[in-house]
């Protein structure tokens, strides 16, 4: 029994240390409608239809005005017609 509330005691102490590390670095993101944001590409998913490949693809395009504000977290872009095949509604750790 004693080893495991020392294990559990140990795992508090790393939680809390987390914890603390992510709330100091963390930075709040809102945008508002009408503002421009750039859209974080993903390396995974269609890097080809950019143009580049590799170290040199770009990893935000843009900018784009955001439309509607669809939750706390989600924003609606006003995407152009080449990029009409992806889903316009992003979350906010897409944008910058």
């Amino acid at each position: 029994m004693e080893k495991i509330q020392i294990v559990k005691k140990c795992l508090k102490a790393a939680q809390d240390r987390q914890k603390s590390y992510v709330d100091k670095h963390h930075r709040e993101m809102e945008y508002e409608v009408g503002d421009k944001v750039f859209l974080k590409v993903s390396p995974w998913k269609g890097i080809l239809r950019f143009g580049k490949q590799g170290k040199l693809s770009p990893r935000y395009i843009g900018p784009y005005e955001i439309i509607e504000r669809i939750g706390p977290l989600a924003y609606q872009l006003a995407l152009p017609a080449e990029l009409s095949q992806i889903h316009d509604v992003f979350h906010v750790s897409m944008l910058r």
